[in-house]
């Protein structure tokens, strides 16, 4: 076969230290429909691509790539595809914020509130200045509540299964001190009761995949009211308070009353990171807010040459 050289142009940017690789052109023709029908057909039709783009060596286990589509709703200033090293996520919250800095570098979006479509549904995204967005997330809540696992070498843990975009299990009862320098721990502990979980066949609603675990305890930051650690489906921990785990956390707070509507609750993340969160019930739904800061770090083109041995990434 004769050669072939595609170009993906992309916006690299992190949010609170978790990096997002915009597509803005160069992507696979996803055809019409709705976001979530695109991107059915995008993990079984274009999955090379989601590789090339976010695993080594053009990236990394962190990265997380959101591909701009033309949204089917109207009203929406774009619709947002996400990936990252193993799949596909239904939203993406820190991936938001970089994708409304993204379009404001471009000088496609202004300061002001924009829609946004993703395939869990239409967000409101607020561009409050060209680096610090807000964005209220899907309805989000609590499935389950004191959810008890046995897990292998560290006993009975119990938590929370929540819905903020993505299925997440809330450990609020550890022995795990949460800090960088305990990383590689955490991970260790998180994936051993994410695979606990499948084992005991405890999912989210609709069979969901639990497939984010977060631990949380104390902050270290004056003024933040906890801290996290995240552990994302590629066992990646996220860098940033995690958007939808906030909005999980949330969901649940307000449930319990431990906050009002409108009271603001400050997210630490591993790294220090903060994400400012709140909570509103509309038409009986709990919608969370999450706001904070993004920055561009890289305008570049991606090559991939048909003749790279690994220009669909490394994939595992």
């Amino acid at each position: 076969m004769p050669r072939r050289i595609d170009r993906v142009v992309v916006i690299d940017t992190h949010t609170g230290g978790e990096p997002t690789r915009v597509v803005v052109s160069g992507g696979p023709n996803l055809g019409r429909g709705t976001l979530a029908e695109r991107l059915a057909r995008f993990r079984d039709q274009h999955d090379t691509f989601r590789s090339a783009v976010v695993n080594e060596p053009r990236g990394s286990d962190v990265m997380v790539g959101a591909l701009l589509c033309e949204p089917s709703d109207a009203s929406c200033a774009t619709g947002m595809i996400f990936f990252n090293n193993v799949g596909y996520l239904g939203m993406c919250g820190h991936g938001t914020i970089g994708v409304a800095v993204a379009l404001a570098h471009l000088g496609r979006i202004s300061t002001g509130m924009h829609r946004f479509e993703t395939p869990v549904g239409v967000i409101a995204v607020t561009l409050e200045t060209e680096n610090r967005v807000s964005l209220d997330n899907v309805p989000s809540y609590r499935s389950m509540r004191d959810v008890v696992v046995s897990v292998p070498g560290l006993g009975r843990i119990s938590g929370d299964v929540a819905w903020g975009g993505n299925w997440f299990f809330l450990v609020h009862e550890h022995q795990e001190t949460i800090s960088l320098a305990n990383a590689e721990r955490l991970t260790e502990v998180s994936w051993t009761i994410r695979h606990a979980l499948n084992e005991a066949g405890i999912r989210g609603d609709d069979g969901g995949e639990i497939d984010h675990i977060e631990l949380y305890g104390p902050s270290t930051v004056p003024g933040a009211h906890s801290k996290n650690f995240v552990l994302c489906p590629g066992k990646a921990y996220d860098r940033s308070p995690c958007g939808t785990g906030t909005s999980a956390k949330l969901a649940c707070l307000l449930s319990d009353g431990t906050i009002g509507e409108g009271e603001i609750w400050r997210q630490e993340s591993l790294v220090g990171s903060i994400f400012e969160g709140s909570a509103r019930i509309v038409d009986g739904e709990i919608i969370p807010t999450i706001k904070g800061t993004a920055y561009v770090n890289a305008e570049s083109t991606l090559i991939l040459d048909s003749d790279d041995p690994f220009a669909s990434g490394i994939r595992v």
